[in-house]
């Protein structure tokens, strides 16, 4: 065996539980838009990890609903793709696409990019982690080019 070949990862093939994973996702996600934090928590694990924009953390999808109704009047996902990576005993899952909704002021947004990343394990979300261009369009919004 070369030192390239020894280096390498193992290979995990696509299955069932990276399939269902996904779905948990996306059913997360569709719950959360409406927003029903209440039906989100079926997907997740009591071990819940969020680390929202700016780093904030969050265990319950209660309080990034709380914080999204801070910060935009309404907001929605146009949902644009979700990758599945399997893994040892948990699936990595990002969803990809944009934001859109009205700030609180009522000034429509659309084209906000976000990723989110999912780790999946014994079919609950047990970690999320968000990046979107919301403080880049809010600054923009107020003439700040930074």
């Amino acid at each position: 065996m070369s030192a390239a070949t020894s280096a390498r990862a193992a290979f995990i093939a696509p299955n069932d539980e990276t399939a269902e994973a996904a779905v948990i996702v996306e059913s997360f996600l569709v719950a959360s838009m409406v927003p029903d934090p209440e039906t989100a928590a079926r997907y997740i694990s009591p071990e819940l990890a969020i680390t929202f924009t700016g780093g904030r953390k969050y265990s319950h999808p209660r309080e990034t609903t709380a914080f999204n109704a801070g910060r935009y009047k309404w907001v929605k996902k146009q949902m644009q793709r979700t990758d599945v990576v399997a893994g040892h005993g948990e699936t990595i899952v990002y969803n990809l696409g944009t934001l859109y909704g009205e700030w609180p002021d009522g000034t429509p947004f659309e084209g906000n990019r976000y990723v989110d990343r999912f780790v999946v394990r014994g079919g609950k979300i047990v970690q999320m982690d968000v990046w979107n261009d919301s403080a880049e369009r809010i600054l923009t919004g107020k003439g700040i080019v930074a």
